[in-house]
């Protein structure tokens, strides 16, 4: 039996966003950035769909032109995953699916992400998943970067803006860092959403917490590869750069659209 018999990717795209507004529609290589996103995630051979979530009508214009399967959803859900579900129940995706939800906001992504993200599903009992990231303590010193201890069997222990575990004989070499990205299945989605904010998730500012604190496990994927978000108008330049190999300093792999 296929433990997970539909897999669709949703990438919810909002127009609001206090450091860069319209960011879905940035033009990156005459396209707007969630085309390179979307175009990117349907490589991924392991997902059977991809689609556009959004509550803007110029995003849902844009990705009618640009041919971008597009749901339009509710104008007031507080996050991404809210949106994510609102399309997908629209779409009338089966409980026990798989949903990814795709940051909208990374047109660099790699497609074998996606698939690493997808594996634990192999096993019938896994209910969601995250990747994390190996990296020198240098690149995680900001609470912008989201640290995270996981046990032996790969289930997340805590995730944290602070340096997490405590170095009590100096500071660490290397730690965790969290990327961004989730799959549910849907039935632990459409949960997610139900329970609403818990205590720590209000006091770090982090929704996977939320999960923790409900004790539905998440199980954590290590992953070598990597991806860059635009947070600013001046990172256009650079994702620009590591979408034609111009980026030396990238181990993304470019590919011509």
């Amino acid at each position: 039996m296929n433990p997970f018999p539909d897999c669709i990717g949703v990438i919810p795209a909002r127009y609001g966003s206090t450091r860069f507004p319209g960011k879905p529609l940035a033009e990156i290589h005459g396209k707007p950035m969630f085309w390179h996103v979307y175009h990117r995630a349907s490589r991924c051979e392991k997902l059977n769909r991809v689609v556009l979530a959004t509550d803007d009508q110029r995003i849902c214009a844009a990705a009618v032109r640009f041919e971008v399967p597009v749901v339009m959803t509710r104008s007031d859900h507080p996050s991404g995953t809210d949106r994510v579900l609102d399309a997908v129940e629209q779409l009338k995706v089966s409980d026990d699916a798989v949903v990814i939800n795709i940051q909208g906001d990374e047109p660099a992504l790699e497609p074998e992400m996606l698939s690493e993200l997808l594996a634990p599903f192999a096993t019938a009992a896994t209910r969601v998943t995250t990747l994390v990231r190996s990296v020198v303590a240098q690149e995680a010193d900001s609470p912008d970067a989201v640290k995270v201890v996981f046990s032996k069997s790969g289930k997340a222990l805590y995730f944290s803006r602070s340096f997490i575990p405590f170095h009590r004989d100096g500071r660490p070499d290397r730690v965790y860092r969290h990327i961004g990205m989730y799959a549910f299945r849907k039935e632990a989605l459409k949960l997610f959403v139900t329970l609403g904010p818990s205590p720590l998730e209000k006091k770090e500012k982090l929704e996977q917490l939320r999960l923790l604190e409900n004790d539905i496990p998440i199980h954590v994927v290590v992953t070598d590869r990597r991806s860059i978000d635009v947070n600013r108008p001046e990172d256009i330049a650079l994702v620009s750069r590591v979408l034609t190999g111009d980026d030396p300093e990238t181990a993304i792999q470019p590919f011509a659209e």
